[in-house]
């Protein structure tokens, strides 16, 4: 019967697992030993020691200036990304950071062609959207692509749904869309041609915005009649039930077209 690994030869036995010739870029395991006022000491091998600088500890996960979870790394096992190295001094700069940063934005490239659902946690609103994180890539949901009930949203705490909706690793943007997962989440599957009744949210001078069962679609005005319309606020009310015809449907921006140009009374 084989005796059991202990947790002090887990060092050892995750150091087979990598080649020792170290290169920039290279994936190697360490062990985190000791703090030092603007970073760790690791082992990284025999007679190698790597340095993490703090601000190369993580993307989202860890709080760097909370000093009782930064004393909580001390003897923790895991891979690091190697930044630098020079093996006459024996010396490497390290990062937890660019391991994050590789491995998310590879994760992210399989999401593109699925049509996946994510509930990600609100980290900040400003004029623009939202800023929120998947897989602890920094992303963005633009205003246009978030559905505001009432105009209103509560962010603090909460989460969102969203879709995907550009991903480009070069540039490091992200795009998601809160619009586009409640289209895919509607209980109503939207058919082009289909007649139904909306209820009317927002008046604009170029058009309408209109709830259907929940997800809001856009009235524009060139679509309302052929005749020429002067003021369109003499024509709508603000909670009126209108019959619309679908005339487009965009699934991965979240957006509804309809129209009443089709003898809609």
């Amino acid at each position: 019967m084989k005796p059991k690994k202990s947790l002090n030869n887990n060092f050892a036995y995750m150091l087979k697992k990598y080649k020792y010739n170290l290169h920039p870029g290279d994936i190697v395991a360490g062990t985190i030993i000791y703090k030092e006022y603007n970073g760790f000491l690791v082992n990284i091998g025999d007679n190698i020691t790597g340095y993490l600088p703090q601000e190369e500890i993580g993307l989202t996960n860890i709080i760097i200036n909370n000093y009782t979870k930064l004393n909580s790394l001390i003897n923790i096992t895991r891979e690091f990304f190697l930044v630098t190295h020079n093996p006459h001094l024996k010396q490497s700069i390290l990062s937890i950071k660019r391991l994050e940063y590789i491995r998310g934005w590879k994760r992210i490239k399989q999401y593109q062609n699925e049509n996946i659902i994510f509930n990600l946690k609100i980290k900040h609103f400003n004029k623009g959207g939202i800023i929120t994180y998947l897989d602890n890539i920094h992303g963005f949901i633009p205003k246009s692509h978030i559905y505001l009930k009432n105009n209103k949203i509560k962010f603090e705490k909460q989460n969102i749904k969203c879709k995907l909706i550009t991903a480009n690793e070069q540039n490091n943007r992200l795009i998601l869309s809160n619009k586009s997962a409640l289209l895919y989440l509607s209980k109503h599957k939207f058919r082009l041609g289909e007649l139904i009744y909306g209820k009317v949210k927002q008046i604009k001078p170029y058009g309408l915005f209109i709830e259907i069962y929940g997800i809001i679609a856009l009235l524009h005005i060139s679509e309302i009649t052929d005749k020429y319309i002067n003021n369109i606020y003499n024509f709508f009310h603000i909670e009126k039930i209108i019959k619309v015809k679908i005339i487009h449907i965009d699934m991965k921006q979240g957006r509804l077209s309809v129209s009443r140009r089709y003898n809609i009374k």
